[in-house]
């Protein structure tokens, strides 16, 4: 594979919200998360495990379990800053379709805090540099399954509400998940039933800094806050889309 090829591969994985009823064939799964088996982990103690939710009634369960979390989140979205705009509308699902509960698989990627026993005495008794390790390595997991996704035509989300705490709890008791695990994300998993909007990007000579900074390189509280708002209207327009 040459550059050209990665960056390609990079632009086309977005997170889609919208999916066919299509089932995913069992050989696409397993081969998302072969390719999670090969990410980069701290001193190589890959802490991930997979559990893949199709039974239609569990996936009931847990959309139910995270509207009840997302409660939570529409009451706290009261306390928004009014320069910001507009509050997140975060709902499990819009008006005009746009949702994860459709998608035919969910994968729950895990975590075994256990495995932090393998780390350097000077990490494993730091505990913030030791959640750092460990985290950094499920995300590294994480990107790859959505990379892999991406590889066989399928559409993927994050369905980060699922580490709330009350969800979180109530996920692991359904499913039989042990109390030694840790559910770190979930990928909502099919076929797109939508096509990707244009993405929003910072200007990459904005952001990249050589050898010694200087504080005027950086930018400035109000440049932050323009963007945070143009960022956060995008991804509301985003999110209020119809299915194509």
């Amino acid at each position: 594979m040459n550059y050209e090829s990665l960056l390609e591969l990079v632009k086309k994985r977005r997170s889609i919200r919208c999916f066919k009823p299509d089932p995913v064939p069992d050989e696409y799964i397993e081969k998302i998360i072969d390719a999670a088996r090969w990410a980069p982990s701290g001193f190589n103690m890959q802490p991930w495990e997979f559990a893949v939710v199709k039974k239609p009634k569990l996936k009931e369960e847990i959309v139910k379990l995270i509207g009840e979390g997302f409660l939570q989140f529409k009451e706290m979205e009261t306390t928004r800053e009014p320069w910001q705009g507009a509050l997140w509308k975060l709902n499990i699902m819009n008006k005009k379709g746009m949702d994860f509960t459709k998608a035919p698989v969910y994968i729950i990627l895990l975590g075994d805090p256990r495995t932090n026993a393998g780390l350097p005495m000077g990490i494993r008794f730091d505990p913030n540099l030791c959640q750092s390790v460990y985290r950094d390595s499920l995300a590294s997991a994480f990107l790859y399954m959505h990379l892999a996704a991406t590889t066989l035509g399928l559409a993927s989300q994050w369905v980060s509400a699922i580490k709330l705490p009350f969800v979180h709890c109530m996920v692991k008791d359904l499913l039989g998940i042990p109390n030694s695990m840790e559910i770190h994300d979930m990928m909502a998993l099919g076929y797109p039933a939508i096509r990707p909007s244009r993405k929003f990007l910072r200007n990459t000579e904005k952001m990249v800094h050589y050898d010694k900074c200087d504080k005027d390189d950086f930018r400035t509280d109000e440049e932050v806050r323009d963007f945070v708002k143009r960022s956060r209207s995008w991804t509301i327009g985003v999110l209020s889309r119809s299915p194509d």
